[in-house]
């Protein structure tokens, strides 16, 4: 089963909560990068960790207040495709069209039930294998 890495800044950390009790019950294991509670940290240190365990195998999911910043700092990392998503649909083209490794959502933008039906979707969509995906994809690894 895979292993679903969170990393998650203060204003998100209720919301991390949520989705790492929803991957458990669905059976994934689940890997917290932080951090263990609400005390304001700097979403950019709770980056790396994640990097780190996606390039493992893992399955990424990060998490701030709007998710902007998550988003940013991790698509400056070569063979990260980080999604930020609002809903299911967004999380279903971000896998099967873009292969994203990496779920970013905005806590301040999404409610619970919403953000769990968006993890639901990232972690069940497979890559569409196309060649106009593949293309693309390939295209944007060689602008490193």
């Amino acid at each position: 089963m895979t292993t679903i890495a969170f990393g998650s800044d203060h204003a998100a950390f209720d919301l991390k909560e949520t989705l790492k009790a929803a991957g458990r019950a669905e059976g994934y294991t689940i890997l917290d990068c932080g951090p263990a509670t609400t005390e304001t940290v700097d979403y950019p240190d709770l980056i790396p960790p994640v990097i780190q365990a996606v390039r493992e195998g893992a399955t990424g999911v990060l998490l701030c207040g709007s998710g902007i910043g998550m988003s940013i700092g991790a698509n400056r990392f070569k063979g990260i495709r980080a999604a930020l998503c609002l809903t299911p649909t967004m999380a279903t083209l971000a896998r099967a069209h873009n292969d994203a490794n990496i779920l970013i959502l905005g806590s301040r933008l999404i409610s619970p039930e919403e953000a769990v039906a968006c993890l639901h979707a990232f972690l069940s969509t497979p890559f569409s294998e196309e060649d106009r995906h593949c293309r693309r994809i390939e295209k944007l690894e060689r602008m490193w």
